[in-house]
């Protein structure tokens, strides 16, 4: 890499997610990226999962330069004019190139009306995670998650949002996407499936399981030899390295409820955002396509527990070496994941819909009665 001329010393402030997937790879960037543009600086502190999950962009905006978001997130940020649109900043066929090695619809996932919010640095959807010292392979149907989960062998995630994402992986695995726009949530008797698909795993599986998000129920997964597997859970692929956990994982596609393979997944992941109140925004800008860009990504990145966004990294040997083959042996579940909405109301129906989807798996309320909520909330969720 080429160095800079020297400049007056800047200092930024980034905020990500407290996990080493999310903390470690960009504060190993940052050093990296002082020798690109001598003279910045850049301090990374970091919040919880949850916190990640739930925390409005708006308010991290106004005291960092540099945030990884998630993108549903987007349609606020445009409400609250808190950031940067990146195409506003990037060189010449810069935004063209990251989209070309984005995975799936990662890139995607952060443009919304007409303008580009945030550039992926960390790909992720809904996979299987195995025990492969104790499950020789993985599954392929939902129908034999649920005889493995009768033997107490599956944890599953089932906290806020992530039993929600459960619902919308199965809803689009069986071909029934939920809805984006105005309107029913999904058809009635496609809702009805897929609650009753989750609700004879959730009484087969521990409650404790409610109460978890994905990195415990990988925790739980990764110690002791009681369970076997997770069935739906965001990939980590740090878990798939030597020595990161006691035991080592495992990701592989999910196991389908639908005729039609690992499609519909629930996308997740993170990218890397520049605050609009940036004193800095050439230099917050710059690093934000440093860290996106494959040369980071499938380096300094992945090396340093990161889980790359980007495509070439995905496809890079070292790389998936170091994972057990994570990424290869997800990519199909990946490239056909869904895309959650993003319209400035949904962070308040997913609150919503995860607690009345756990209202119904918990027998609180009948199914048909869930659906009907879920209908009401998603239809709240858009200006009136």
């Amino acid at each position: 890499m080429r160095e800079e001329p020297r400049m007056q010393p800047i200092s930024l402030r980034g905020m990500t997610w407290s996990d080493p997937r999310g903390y470690d790879p960009v504060v190993a960037a940052a050093t990296a990226f002082a020798k690109v543009m001598p003279g910045v600086t850049i301090t990374w502190d970091k919040r919880s999962l949850q916190g990640f999950e739930s925390t409005p962009v708006d308010e991290l905006a106004a005291c960092y330069d540099l945030m990884v978001i998630d993108h549903p997130h987007v349609g606020a940020v445009v409400a609250e004019n808190c950031l940067l649109p990146l195409d506003h900043h990037a060189e010449p066929h810069a935004l063209d190139r990251l989209r070309g090695e984005s995975v799936g619809r990662s890139f995607d996932s952060y443009f919304y009306a007409g303008h580009q919010w945030a550039l992926p640095i960390d790909a992720a959807a809904q996979v299987q995670a195995i025990r492969p010292d104790l499950l020789t392979a993985p599954l392929t149907r939902f129908a034999d998650v649920l005889t493995e989960a009768k033997a107490g062998r599956v944890v599953w995630p089932l906290r806020a949002p992530h039993i929600l994402m459960s619902f919308f992986t199965l809803a689009a695995n069986i071909g029934a996407p939920c809805a984006v726009v105005p309107g029913p949530l999904l058809p009635r008797a496609a809702g009805l499936q897929v609650l009753a698909a989750m609700q004879a795993l959730a009484e087969a599986v521990d409650p404790g399981c409610h109460a978890m998000d994905p990195i415990a129920a990988l925790d739980t997964l990764a110690e002791g030899s009681r369970f076997a597997l997770v069935p739906l859970t965001y990939l980590y692929a740090p878990y798939a390295r030597d020595a990161y956990r006691p035991h080592r994982l495992r990701f592989h596609d999910i196991p389908a409820l639908g005729a039609s393979g690992p499609l519909g997944s629930a996308l997740g992941g993170t990218g890397i955002a520049v605050s609009a109140r940036t004193a800095a925004p050439e230099a917050a800008c710059r690093f934000a396509f440093f860290l996106a860009s494959a040369e980071v990504q499938r380096g300094i990145y992945a090396a340093a527990n990161g889980q790359p966004g980007n495509a070439l990294a995905w496809s890079d040997a070292a790389v998936n070496a170091a994972t057990g083959g994570a990424y290869a042996a997800t990519r199909m579940t990946h490239e056909a994941a869904w895309l959650r909405p993003r319209h400035a109301g949904y962070m308040g129906f997913q609150e919503e819909g995860s607690a009345i989807v756990a209202d119904a798996l918990r027998g609180r309320t009948s199914h048909d009665t869930a659906l009907d909520a879920l209908d009401t909330a998603f239809a709240r969720s858009f200006p009136q």
